[in-house]
């Protein structure tokens, strides 16, 4: 896969994902109480099954690509706190792992049966606000230098 096509489909399945975690917890988590109990439990049902079948093809596409780009500058990696871009590349790649243990985690609470609504606002709250660190360094990676 060339460079390009690994970097559209990283930068994409990024929009995605980062788009689904922001309009849950943005906006549907704002906009669900209003509704009565029944009609929210269906609504928070159907679209948990949707959201599980379309994210993990999502989060392995965004996985996948982004391995993908690692091992374009793995020469980078190898020493990654000799540059800046390596430092920033290494942190990233930190924040990502940590969502993918976020995502992780909120499949065993799920199947354990122990998910409740305060810690699904709470790890979609941490998983925004890393995504956010993740877009910084994203940028930041080819911007700033020291």
């Amino acid at each position: 896969m060339t460079y390009l096509l690994l970097k559209f489909v990283h930068i994409t399945a990024a929009a995605f994902f980062i788009g689904g975690v922001f309009f849950e917890v943005m906006i549907l988590s704002r906009a669900t109480p209003v509704l009565e109990e029944r009609p929210r439990a269906e609504l928070s049902h159907v679209l948990g099954q949707r959201a599980r079948k379309v994210m993990h093809w999502v989060v392995m596409a965004l996985y996948g690509a982004g391995l993908g780009l690692a091992w374009h500058y793995r020469s980078a990696l190898h020493a990654p706190f000799a540059s800046s871009f390596g430092t920033l590349l290494i942190l990233k790649i930190c924040l990502a792992l940590s969502i993918l243990g976020h995502f992780l985690a909120v499949a065993f609470l799920i199947r354990r049966g122990r998910m409740t609504p305060r810690r699904s606002r709470l790890i979609h709250l941490s998983v925004l606000v890393q995504m956010l660190g993740i877009l910084f360094l994203a940028k930041a990676m080819f911007l700033l230098s020291w």
